[in-house]
């Protein structure tokens, strides 16, 4: 028998049959590794497993095949890294200008493991209404940066509700994920989105204007507008996780765009003649906070080998 993981809490499941939202535990028995792998957990949310019914409680079997899925590498784990979420039809990677400042490379690195397994993403700018009169000119430049490399970027407001209708009509019918750091306000957006939900939500720290955890699951709800939403913890490290410092580029969409100019391939976009990267850049047509994220990456790439 085959249903979703919806809910992860360590060694314990809740499994559901989508589209039937018809909840009810599992447990995983014996060991389902990842061959060559050193993923922390075997079963995320929104993969399709094999059980079998044991009284009150299922027991995993099989993971199905993942269509997708986001995973991560914690700096503190360089070995490790960490399935997200798995069978996603859409990404929204929720963001906040200031309480707390966004932060460029964070978000960078989100984006191109979503290029890199196939997830399409959308940047979700929250609490706009905070911020909007005395930060016009940097929500513009925010803007410029990300929709120039192709991401749809939506401003939206719990408060004012600027935004939340145009997101619930985007997640109507598909399996989508919440992701971002601490305290932007990901759990607030989702019980916006239905007031009928209860994620929990934290408050900011004054002191370091960082969120609080308060997510500390994985889960999955059903919108009662249509279509699936998962919230996350809130993630303070994104290392990548399989992709080789000569491709990183390849997941930039500006870059990769630019770089059937270069003279040489491969092309490294750091030091090579005949660059069309470089060019780009020296000519304003990638921005220089989206190249410094890509030097970011080598030089992280370098560390973890």
């Amino acid at each position: 028998m085959e249903a979703t993981v919806v809910k992860n809490a360590g060694s314990h499941y809740l499994l559901s049959p989508l589209p039937e939202w018809k909840l009810f535990p599992a447990v995983l028995r014996g060991k389902i590794r990842l061959k060559g792998s050193s993923i922390t957990n075997p079963i995320a949310v929104g993969d399709r497993v094999e059980y079998i019914p044991d009284g009150d409680t299922a027991v995993i079997t099989e993971v199905l095949p993942r269509r997708n899925y986001l995973i991560r590498r914690s700096t503190n784990l360089s070995r490790q890294a960490h399935i997200i979420a798995a069978n996603l039809d859409r990404a929204y990677v929720v963001v906040s200008l200031y309480f707390p400042e966004v932060k460029l490379p964070f978000l960078d690195r989100i984006l191109v493991t979503c290029e890199l397994y196939g997830i399409p993403a959308t940047i979700v700018l929250s609490k706009t209404d905070m911020y909007r009169e005395m930060a016009a000119d940097e929500l513009t430049h925010f803007r410029s940066i990300y929709e120039g490399a192709g991401y749809p970027v939506l401003e939206t407001s719990v408060r004012t509700g600027e935004g939340i209708e145009a997101l619930r009509e985007a997640c109507k019918g598909h399996v989508n994920l919440f992701s971002g750091e601490s305290g932007v306000g990901k759990s607030s957006l989702i019980k916006a989105l239905d007031p009928s939900l209860d994620p929990k939500v934290g408050a900011i720290s004054a002191a370091h204007l960082q969120g609080k955890h308060t997510t500390s699951l994985y889960e999955m709800y059903p919108l009662s507008s249509g279509g699936y939403v998962i919230d996350s913890p809130g993630i303070r490290g994104f290392g990548l996780v399989d992709v080789e410092k000569e491709e990183i580029a390849r997941y930039f969409p500006e870059m990769l765009r630019a770089s059937e100019g270069c003279r040489f391939t491969p092309c490294t976009h750091t030091h090579e003649p005949g660059c069309a990267v470089k060019a780009a850049v020296d000519a304003g047509l990638i921005p220089p906070e989206r190249y410094n994220s890509y030097l970011g990456m080598l030089e992280e790439d370098k560390k973890f080998r």
